[in-house]
């Protein structure tokens, strides 16, 4: 069993809340979207900062429980751009993943932080980004499973996704309630995990700080209806 907790921190907003999220009860992972990355601590509570993107303002961070995983590799990768991305970012770098080695399981696998295109884009740039991050993974984790989490700005036609994302070897899950309310036209389920060689057990939405995003609580086993396709 694997927990982690996805958050994205409204440009760093929610940085303070770090500390008290990473006491959760056997947490494994932290993933972060929208914080100052070259502003983050080596260590939060127990957790071990795996890698973070290096080229945004606004970035993405996977941090791990070193207790219990070895870090063995890390890369950041930029997707297609928006228009929100070339006026503002030149250089999106829209997911991290890490591949850890689960020294309890003696099981290797990936685990992703991803932020997609805001909602200015369409959501067929969205599947792009969202399609295009799997491919990505399944090299750095050459056929280990998946559990790629975040803020996927995806609120409408969510069935739709997940006939997509499930032809391609995917699992898509929500949470038990919506994760954004900021704004009554847009509420709903942004946060959420995509998944390959995992079961997703529980997606819990986490009492609401200071961020525009409640952060969400993973937990998931090994194995799942989709075998990967490496």
């Amino acid at each position: 069993m694997i927990r982690v907790i996805s958050y994205n921190l409204r440009k760093n907003r929610a940085i303070g809340e770090l500390e008290a999220l990473a006491k959760t009860p056997d947490l494994d992972a932290l993933c972060l979207q929208e914080c100052y990355a070259a502003q983050l601590p080596a260590e939060i509570g127990e957790l071990h900062l795996a890698d973070a993107t290096k080229r945004n303002r606004l970035g993405l961070a996977v941090y791990y429980r070193r207790e219990r995983y070895e870090h063995v590799s890390s890369e950041s990768f930029a997707l297609k751009k928006s228009l929100h991305d070339r006026v503002f970012s030149p250089t999106p770098e829209r997911l991290v993943g890490s591949r850890l080695l689960d020294r309890e399981a003696e099981h290797e696998l990936v685990l992703a932080s991803f932020h997609a295109a805001p909602l200015t884009a369409l959501n067929s740039l969205r599947r792009h980004q969202i399609r295009a991050a799997h491919e990505l993974l399944q090299v750095l984790g050459g056929g280990a499973p998946i559990l790629m989490v975040g803020d996927y700005n995806y609120p409408l036609f969510k069935e739709r996704l997940s006939e997509r994302v499930a032809r391609s070897g995917y699992d898509l899950t929500l949470s038990d309630r919506m994760t954004y309310t900021a704004y009554s036209f847009f509420r709903g389920h942004f946060d959420f995990v995509t998944s390959q060689g995992f079961t997703v057990e529980d997606v819990e939405t986490l009492p609401r700080g200071s961020s525009d995003h409640i952060p969400i609580l993973v937990t998931a086993s090994y194995g799942s209806a989709h075998a990967s396709l490496n």
